[in-house]
Formats: structure tokens, C-alpha cells, sequence
């Protein structure tokens, strides 16, 4: 490797490993009835807060990237900052600029879509709300007037439905008012309706190819046109909601029917744009897409391939290059720490489980698949459970940390990473005592990992990466919990705008460096070079400041 880190001059002295902690979806709010991290008996991260140094990050808006503070963060961009020690513009920033600025529509890959769909069928297909997370609403409007401006006269719009990252009963607030705009729109020479859709976390939106299942069921659905049918979106979802009680995310599968035909299977010939921006659950489902006959059909069976012209809103994976065609192009994060890490002789290990393995491995190196060091680099990864969250909310925690306190002992690696998904899984599912209990078992292993990195003479930074199990109910503007109409609070699903703890657990500190004030600015970018000043090195000049000195 060509880049290095330099030596301090003066070595902090761990002897031991530096362990990066991630609590994903951990972050810090008012105690009040609905946040999940206070109401938990922690007294592990009690103590961790009350004796030792602690900062807290900012981890959402323009501090990882995103348009504005009003946006949440996400995983992706946290681990992305985490790893990189910097800030890079992100995919709905990317997005909106480049449609904007009208780049979007210059682009080859743009043309070649709607070229693919004179005398056939445009089809959009993505996140149907404006929770900025995986994609924004107001994108998928642009294109489609886009895609009207430049002759396509047929557009059908398949809806995956949120109630994650907006409201969790919030879809027809989306789904009314797109209506109207494509009643607007709709004329002789365009023809546009929804033709299908479902809940997010029931079809088509799977990551790390833990459930191909709920691929299979977004095939069959948009592409094959095979489901329950129902004359518009409006009814299918405020049927579905009588009869299964479930929120957005988990709504079954719909298919839109006119005269006892779907309005919108996707056919030989037409072109199809999945307009997410985020990656990790659009990779399966491009891959189904665009697959030819080496498709894995243990994934499983497509029945029918239509040949289309298909596009990503971004490249979700940079090294295998899925998609093969995109719209905009992603943010180029170089200078990472696993990068420097390596090219200075560092050995390293990351675990996971399934659900966040992807964000301590590619996002964690700049949306990088593999390793930059075979010889230097391990990777963990715990298979999750493929069960709602809310009936196993320990999740892999104890197995995660089994697997770490061995290699820790092992002596192998100098620097090692680790990210418990309890926080986040369970907070998205809205049921606040699951939360509880995942803040829990999460601080059982806290307590065994600190026993180890005392043994070990060790350091661990222990972070998050945005906040989610902190408020597990909606609040108003002056942070009252809201109810619904049968007096119980509203369950929240998304992620927070609250800021995550930065906490340093080791055994001599002010012996040989000081922790920096708190001056509310610090953020997740400012771990890496924190971490690298542990190790006993300097942090490159482009990356964000250390928190020690």
C-alpha cells in the first residue's frame, strides 16, 4: 500500500487493542416514558457515562454529509464518516443536485432509459415516501416529469411503503397527494398510474441477502404482476390495514387491476429505474434484475426475465458494479483508516452480525466490497436470526461478543471494530418494551468486553452511529409524547435527530493525553483519527480533528 501513517512523537501507550464500539441506533435523549436507552437497566453504560471521559457526536444532517440538519442519519453514512475520518456529500445531496443542476438528464444512462421506453413502458420503483433516508419523494417526481418532457407516454410507479423513516401509519400522506400530481400530469400523450406496491419490510427490500424471500414476493408482485388485486393503492392499504392491524412497513403485497388485469406488469422492452439512493436494499433486487442466466435460483425462482433497459439512482456496489447502470454517481470516499491502517502494517478485525456486517466491512471502507489486506484484515460476520426483531430482541449479541473476546485474546489485531445492531433493529419495529430489553442484553456484553480490555491493557471507544432507541414514541415540537385515538402513544419507527455518546474506557487516563473540550462540534468523522492517535500514530491532514490531544 502506498499510504501511511506517521508516528507520534510522543506514544500514548496502549499496549493492548484499540476496539471501536458501535451501538447502533443509540443515541441521547430526554428521559422520558418512550426513550428506551434510559428506561433500560444499564448499569454498565450507566458507569461509562458517569466515570470516565465522555463527548457526545453529532451524527445526522451535514455533520455525515446529508442536505440539511432537518435530515436524520443513517447507518450507511455514519459507518461511512466512522471509517473515513471525513465527510463526503451523500446520496440524497448527490441526487438532488445532479437533478437540480439537470445533470441527471444529460446523462447516457438516462437517455438510454428513456430511449428503452419509447413505444413501451417507463416504470419507477422505490421507497415511496420522503423520509431522505433511502429516497425522497420529490426525486421520483422530477424524473417522472422528466420523463414526460422528453416523450415517454407510459410511466407506472410501483410503491414500497415506509412507516420507518417517516410516520409508521403515514402512507396514504404520501400516497393521496401523489395521485393528485399524476392527475395533473396525465393526458392523450402520458399515460401514469401506481400498478403495485407493498410494505417495505415484506417485499423487495432485503439487505446482505438476509431474506431473498422478500425479494421473491417484490418480484412477483412488480414484474409478474401476481398478487391480491385492488382498484387503487388508497384501498389496498386501508384494507390491509383492517384486516392485519400491521403498519406501512409490513403491509402485504398489492397488485393494481383494472377489468381483472394488473395495469402495470413489467414487460420485454421496457425500462425500469429503481429510485432508491441508498445501497444496502437495492443491491438483491438490482441483482434479480439484471442477472442473466447465472442467476442463483436457490435465491429463487423468477419464472419470467423480461429483457429491459434498468438503472440504479446510484451505483450501490462500487467493485462488483451493481448496478451496471446508474443515474448519479456516488460520492468517491478515499483516505479511509482500514486504507492507512493497512498500508501501515496494522492488523484489524471487524464483526457483525448479518444485519450490520456490510456497514463495519463496505461502508465502514468507503463503500469498498472486500478487504484491502488479505494477510491484515479479518472479517466476522454472526448470521441474525430471520424473525421479526421484536420476538428476539437480544439478538447476536452474546454470539458477537463471544467471537470478539477470543480474537481479542488471541492477540492478533491492533485495531478492532464491532457494531451490536439492537438499538436500531428493534427501534424500527416500534415496540417499546423490545427496546428495553435490547438495550439490556446490549449492556451485559458491555460489561464483559470492558473486563476484557482491562485484561488486555486495552482502549475501547465506544460510539454510536445515529440515534433510534432514544425515542420509541412521537413527540411534539416541545417534546410531548403524542397519542393516537385510542389514548396509547404513537410508537415511532424512525431514526432520531438526537446526538450519540462518545465514551474512552481504558485504565490510564491523563497520563499521557487529554481529552478536548466538548465544544458541542465534534462528530462521528472525529473517531478515526482519535482512533489512529491510540494506535500511536498521527491522523492524515485530511481527515477530521482527534478528540485527544
Amino acid at each position: 500500500m502506498s499510504v501511511k501513517l506517521e508516528k507520534r512523537k510522543k506514544d500514548i501507550g496502549v499496549k493492548g487493542p484499540v476496539l471501536t464500539i458501535v451501538m447502533d441506533g443509540v443515541g441521547l435523549a430526554a428521559d422520558n416514558e418512550g426513550n428506551a436507552v434510559k428506561r433500560a437497566y444499564t448499569p454498565h453504560l450507566d458507569m461509562l457515562m458517569a466515570k470516565y471521559p465522555m463527548l457526545t457526536l453529532k451524527a445526522h444532517g451535514t455533520a455525515v454529509g446529508l442536505p440539511s440538519d432537518d435530515d436524520m442519519g443513517n447507518s450507511e453514512v455514519g459507518h461511512n464518516a466512522l471509517g473515513s475520518g471525513q465527510v463526503f456529500a451523500q446520496g440524497a445531496k448527490l441526487v438532488s443536485n445532479s437533478l437540480e443542476s439537470g445533470k441527471m438528464f444529460e446523462s447516457d444512462a438516462w437517455r438510454e432509459i428513456i430511449d428503452g421506453a419509447k413505444g413501451h413502458t417507463l416504470h419507477f420503483l422505490g421507497l415511496f415516501s420522503d423520509g431522505n433516508v433511502h429516497s425522497h419523494i420529490d426525486h421520483l417526481k422530477a424524473m417522472i416529469k422528466g420523463a414526460k418532457a422528453a416523450g415517454v407516454g407510459r410511466v407506472r410507479v410501483h410503491i414500497l411503503l415506509d412507516g420507518r423513516d417517516v410516520g409508521e401509519t403515514s402512507a396514504l400522506d404520501y400516497v393521496e397527494p401523489f395521485e393528485e400530481f399524476m392527475s395533473e400530469l396525465r393526458g392523450p400523450d402520458f399515460d401514469i398510474k401506481i400498478a403495485s406496491g407493498g410494505g417495505r419490510m415484506n417485499i423487495t427490500m432485503d439487505r446482505y441477502e438476509a431474506d431473498w424471500s422478500m425479494v421473491e414476493r417484490g418480484w412477483r408482485t412488480h414484474v409478474l404482476g401476481e398478487g391480491r388485486y385492488f382498484a387503487s393503492a388508497k384501498e389496498a392499504i386501508e384494507t390491509y390495514r383492517e384486516e392485519t392491524k400491521a403498519i406501512d412497513q409490513d403491509l402485504p403485497p398489492f397488485v393494481i387491476a383494472e377489468n381483472g388485469e394488473p395495469v402495470g406488469r413489467i414487460e420485454d422492452g421496457d425500462s425500469v429505474v429503481f429510485f432508491n439512493f441508498r445501497g444496502d436494499r437495492s443491491i438483491e433486487i438490482s441483482k434479480a434484475f439484471e442477472s442473466g442466466e447465472d442467476f442463483d435460483r436457490e435465491k429463487f425462482d423468477r419464472v419470467r426475465v423480461p429483457k429491459i433497459t434498468y438503472a440504479g439512482m446510484l451505483e450501490y456496489d462500487g467493485d462488483l458494479h451493481i448496478p451496471s447502470r446508474y443515474l448519479v454517481a456516488p460520492p468517491e470516499i478515499t483516505n479511509t483508516m482500514g486504507e492507512y491502517l493497512v498500508g501501515s502494517g496494522v492488523t484489524q478485525y471487524a464483526i457483525s452480525e448479518t444485519q450490520k456486517y456490510g456497514h463495519v466491512t463496505y461502508f465502514w471502507n468507503g463503500n469498498r466490497s472486500g478487504k484491502f489486506s488479505e494477510e491484515l484484515e479479518t472479517y466476522a460476520e454472526i448470521p441474525s436470526d430471520v424473525v421479526p426483531f421484536e420476538q428476539r430482541p437480544w439478538m447476536k449479541c452474546a454470539e458477537i461478543t463471544d467471537r470478539l473476546i477470543d480474537e481479542m485474546r488471541s492477540g492478533k489485531y491492533r485495531c478492532m471494530r464491532v457494531n451490536f445492531p439492537n438499538g436500531d433493529m428493534v427501534g424500527h419495529t416500534g415496540n417499546l418494551e423490545a427496546a428495553i430489553c435490547s438495550m439490556e442484553a446490549l449492556d451485559l456484553q458491555l460489561g464483559r468486553i470492558l473486563k476484557v480490555v482491562d485484561e488486555l491493557c486495552g482502549v475501547a471507544l465506544i460510539t454510536a452511529d445515529h440515534g433510534n432507541a432514544d425515542e420509541m414514541y412521537e413527540t411534539d415540537k416541545k417534546g410531548n409524547i403524542k397519542f393516537g385515538k385510542d389514548g396509547s402513544p404513537k410508537a415511532k419507527t424512525s431514526h432520531t435527530l438526537n446526538r450519540v455518546p462518545f465514551i474512552i474506557y481504558d485504565n490510564f487516563y491523563g497520563e499521557n493525553y487529554e481529552v478536548k473540550p466538548d465544544n458541542g462540534e465534534f462528530g462521528l468523522s472525529n473517531v478515526a483519527a482519535t482512533a489512529v492517535n491510540f494506535l500511536g500514530y498521527e491522523a492524515p491532514e485530511m481527515w477530521d480533528e482527534s478528540i485527544i490531544k
